[in-house]
C-alpha cells in the first residue's frame, strides 16, 4: 500500500506544480512543412551523411522532420525526439554471441550516414548521450540504398547533426529506486559530448543498481490431485553494474574514422531460502535449504571503422571488433531436514566461463550503372570459449576438498576445463537495385568456412561450409504504401558453453546439463511478407505481415544418459522444425479525438511451431505462442509535462526435458508500466516510473517423471508462481 501511495502523491505533485517552471515555447511545425522546405533547398529531400544523397527515388519513401519540429516538446536527447515519432522502431547491432554471425548488418541507427560501431553498444544508450540541440534533422529511409551503411534494416534512422566549428555538452542523471519491499537503490551517470572541427567524441560513465527480490509459492500434487508438499522460496539479487564507454569519430577529405570501447562489471550475491513442507501419513515436515551464489561479471569491447571516400563515389572500408566476457559463479547449498536440526552443506558448484571474438572486415562499395550499386567484401572471425565446472556433494567419488567446499567432486557431472575456438572465414557479395521509382531489390550471397576444434575433456575438430542467400525486395504502391517481402538463408551461432557440461540454474532438481561436443549449427529459410501504410499528414503507421521459417538441425534438448539410473539431458540438434506466424502493428496521433500530441501503439503477434521431440518422439508445439502491446503517451506542451503507459500480455507454450515437461502459465503475465515527466528551469527533466505496476508473476507448470519422460509416468507435478519486481524509478537528468 505504501508503494501505490507514494506512486499516487508522486503524479499529483507533478501535475500540480507551478506553470511558472515551465518553458513555454509556440512553436510548432508539420513534417509536411518541414519537408517542402527541405525540397525547396535540395530536389533529393533526403541527404547520408551530409554529403552524399540516397539513390533517385529514395525521395519519396523519406520521412524529413527537421529539429523545428520538435521544439514544442522542448526534448532533451536525440532519443526524446525520436518518442515522437510514430512507428519508430531502434534496434542495434548483435548483442552477445549468441545472435546473428559476425558483424552482421549494424541495426538500423546512423549518426550522420554512418552505423554505430561495435557490438554490444545500445543504440538507445548512444541517442540518449547526443542532445537534442546537436541534432540539425532526423531522417527516416524507408527503402533500400547502396549508399547506407547498413543492410536489410525495414526502415533506417539517419540522425544529422549540425556542422558547427564546436561545441561541448554534460549530460548529468541521478536514478532512484524505491522496491516493493521498501528498498532504497541509487545509481547515476555522467555523460560528456564534444566537438572540435571534425572530430566528435562521446564519454559516458555509468553505475546502475539492478536489486530483484523473488518470492515463489508452489505446490507439489500426485497426478491424482493428492497434496505432497508445498513450498516457499525467497530469492534476491542485489547487483550493481558499472561501465564506461566512448566513441570517437574524425574525419577529413576523404577519410572517416570511428571508434569505440567500452568497459563493464558487476559483481553480486544471490541469496536463496526455500522452506519446504512435505505432508507423510497425514503429518507435515518442515526442512530448511539455503543458498548463496557469488556472481562475478565483466566484459569490454573495443571496435572501429574506417572509410576512405574515392572521387567516383565508391567507398572502401576497414572494420574490427574485440571483445571479452568473464562470467564466474560460486553456488554453495545448505540443508536442515527436518527444519529443526542444523545445516548441513550438501551441494557445491563453480562455474567458471570466458568468452572471445574478434573480427576483422574489409569492404568495398561503386556503383555498376544508374540505380545500381555492389558492395564485395572479407570478414575473418575467431570466437572462443574456456570453461569449467566443478560439482561436489556428500556423495562424490573423490576425496572431500576445500577447494570444493569441503565436499567431494562428482567427476561425471562436472568439466575440468574445455577450450573451443572457432576460425571462420566470410566472403560477401550485397547487391542494390532501384528498379524504378516505385520498386527496389536488395540481393546478397554469403559463403562462410568455419573450422571449430575443442580440447579439453574432449578432442575434436570439425569443418563446416555455409551459403546464405538473401532477398530484400520493395515496392511502393504509393508514396504512403509499400511491401516489403524477404527471403533469408540463415545460419545461427552456436553457443560454445553447450560443447562441454554446464551448471543448469533453472531447475533445483537438476545440477547440471551434459556437454554435447558434436552439436551443429542451426540453418534456415526464413521467408517475410508485410505490408505498411503511412497515414496522411504524419498521422501514423498501419503495418501487418506473415512469417514462415523451415529448420533444419533445431538446436534443443537431446538424451545424453550415460548412467540409467540417472537420465541426463544435453542441447543438441533435435531435428526439422517448423515456426510461423502472423504480427501486426499500429501507431497512430490522436489529434483527431481532441487529444493534441499524443501517440497511440498498438502491437499483436500470434506464432505456432512444430518440432520432434526426441524425448517422446512426436511432434509437439513449444516456445512462445504470442504477445499482445498497447502504449499510449500524450505531450501536454503547455505544461512540459509527459505521461504514458506500456501494457503487455505474453502468450506462452511449454517445453520437454528429459525428466519433465514445462509450461509456463498465461493468467498473470500481463504487465503495465506508467511514467509521467515534467520538465523545470528550462532544462531539468524529472522522470516518474512505475514498473510491473500490477505485480504481475510468472507462473509454472511442470509436470516431472519417474525415469525418463518416453517412459510416461509422471510421478509429481509443481504448480508455482514467482513475483516480480515491482518499482518507482525517480530520475533527475540535465544537460549543460
Amino acid at each position: 500500500m505504501k508503494f501505490y501511495i507514494t506512486f499516487i502523491l508522486s503524479i499529483s505533485w507533478f501535475a500540480i506544480a507551478p506553470k511558472g517552471f515551465a518553458q513555454q515555447n509556440s512553436l510548432s511545425t508539420s513534417v509536411e512543412k518541414n519537408r517542402l522546405a527541405a525540397a525547396a533547398a535540395s530536389p533529393i529531400n533526403a541527404s547520408v551523411g551530409g554529403t552524399r544523397t540516397v539513390d533517385p527515388g529514395a525521395a519519396d519513401s523519406t520521412v524529413i522532420y527537421e529539429a523545428e519540429f520538435f521544439n514544442q516538446y522542448n526534448p532533451i536527447t536525440a532519443s526524446d525526439m525520436l518518442d515522437r515519432i510514430p512507428g519508430v522502431d531502434v534496434f542495434g547491432g548483435n548483442r552477445g554471441r549468441g545472435g546473428n554471425r559476425g558483424l552482421g548488418t549494424g541495426g538500423n541507427i546512423l549518426i550522420n550516414g554512418q552505423r554505430i560501431a561495435g557490438k554490444e553498444n545500445s543504440a538507445r544508450d548512444q541517442l540518449d548521450r547526443i542532445t537534442a540541440a546537436e541534432v540539425e534533422r532526423i531522417e527516416i529511409i524507408r527503402d533500400t540504398s547502396g549508399e547506407l551503411n547498413v543492410r536489410g534494416a525495414g526502415e533506417v534512422i539517419n540522425i544529422i547533426l549540425i556542422g558547427v566549428p564546436s561545441r561541448s555538452s554534460t549530460q548529468v542523471e541521478l536514478v532512484q529506486r524505491l522496491n516493493h519491499d521498501d528498498t532504497y537503490e541509487v545509481g547515476g551517470s555522467v555523460g560528456w559530448s564534444t566537438q572540435i572541427g571534425n572530430f566528435q567524441a562521446l564519454l559516458n560513465v555509468e553505475t546502475r543498481p539492478n536489486y530483484e527480490h523473488r518470492e515463489s509459492r508452489e505446490v507439489r500434487i500426485t497426478p491424482e490431485g493428492e497434496l505432497l508438499g508445498t513450498l516457499f522460496e525467497e530469492n534476491i539479487r542485489d547487483q550493481d553494474e558499472q561501465s564506461v564507454s566512448t566513441n570517437m569519430s574524425y574525419g577529413f577529405g576523404a577519410h572517416r574514422m570511428q571508434l569505440n570501447a567500452l568497459f563493464r562489471e558487476g559483481d553480486f550475491p544471490g541469496p536463496v531460502r526455500r522452506d519446504f513442507v512435505d505432508f507423510v501419513d497425514g503429518a507435515a515436515i518442515k526442512s530448511i535449504q539455503k543458498e548463496m551464489i557469488e556472481n562475478e561479471e565483466s566484459n569490454w569491447e573495443l571496435g572501429g571503422d574506417y572509410e576512405y571516400s574515392f572521387a567516383n563515389g565508391s567507398r572502401l572500408a576497414f572494420l574490427f571488433v574485440a571483445n571479452d566476457e568473464i562470467r564466474n559463479s560460486v553456488r554453495e547449498r545448505f540443508l536442515a531436514d527436518p527444519a529443526s536440526s542444523p545445516l548441513n552443506k550438501n551441494l557445491y558448484i563453480d562455474s567458471q566461463r570466458q568468452t572471445k571474438e574478434l573480427i576483422l572486415q574489409t569492404n568495398y562499395n561503386f556503383s555498376l550503372t544508374e540505380g545500381q550499386s555492389l558492395r564485395i567484401g572479407f570478414e575473418r572471425a575467431i570466437n572462443e570459449l574456456n570453461s569449467a565446472l566443478f560439482i561436489a556433494s556428500p556423495f562424490g567419488t573423490e576425496t572431500a576438498s576445500d577447494k570444493y567446499g569441503g565436499l567431494s567432486l562428482v567427476p561425471s557431472s562436472s568439466n575440468a576445463g574445455t577450450q573451443v575456438k572457432e576460425k571462420r572465414y566470410e566472403g560477401f557479395a550485397f547487391h542494390n537495385w532501384t528498379i524504378n521509382d516505385k520498386s527496389s531489390l536488395e540481393t546478397s550471397l554469403v559463403y562462410e568456412n568455419s573450422e571449430i576444434s575443442q580440447t579439453g575433456v574432449v578432442s575434436k575438430k570439425r569443418d563446416f561450409q555455409f551459403w546464405r542467400p538473401s532477398l530484400d525486395y520493395r515496392y511502393n504502391f504509393a508514396d504512403n504504401f509499400r511491401f516489403r517481402g524477404t527471403i533469408r538463408r540463415n545460419v545461427s551461432q552456436l553457443s560454445f558453453s553447450a560443447f562441454a557440461a554446464t551448471a543448469n540454474n533453472d531447475d533445483r532438481d537438476i545440477n547440471g546439463f551434459a556437454g554435447n561436443p558434436e552439436l551443429e549449427p542451426e540453418t534456415s529459410w526464413a521467408y517475410n511478407g508485410e505490408l505498411e501504410y503511412r497515414l496522411p499528414n504524419d498521422a501514423g503507421v498501419l503495418a501487418t505481415g506473415l512469417f514462415y521459417s523451415d529448420i533444419d538441425n533445431k538446436i534443443g534438448k537431446i538424451i545424453a544418459t550415460v548412467d540409467p539410473n540417472q537420465p541426463q539431458s544435453a542441447t543438441g540438434n533435435v531435428g526439422p522444425s517448423k515456426q510461423m506466424g502472423w504480427f501486426t502493428r499500429a501507431s497512430v496521433r490522436l489529434n483527431q479525438f481532441n487529444l493534441p500530441n499524443a501517440i497511440f501503439s498498438g502491437r499483436v503477434g500470434l506464432f505456432d511451431s512444430e518440432i520432434l521431440n526426441p524425448f517422446i518422439n512426436q511432434k509437439v508445439r513449444t516456445g512462445s505462442r504470442g504477445f499482445g502491446n498497447v502504449g499510449f503517451r500524450q505531450d501536454i506542451t503547455s505544461m512540459n509535462l509527459s505521461y504514458g503507459i506500456d501494457y503487455n500480455h505474453s502468450f506462452w507454450g511449454g517445453y520437454y526435458d528429459i525428466d519433465i515437461f514445462t509450461r509456463t502459465r498465461n493468467d498473470r503475465r500481463r504487465t503495465l508500466d506508467i511514467f509521467v515527466q515534467k520538465i523545470w528551469f528550462d532544462d531539468w527533466v524529472f522522470r516518474l516510473e512505475s514498473d510491473n505496476t500490477l505485480g504481475a508473476s510468472r507462473c509454472r507448470y511442470r509436470e516431472r517423471y519417474q525415469g525418463t519422460t518416453m517412459e510416461g509416468n509422471i510421478e509429481l507435478i509443481q504448480d508455482s508462481c514467482s513475483s516480480r519486481y515491482h518499482r518507482l524509478i525517480l530520475s533527475i537528468q540535465t544537460t549543460f
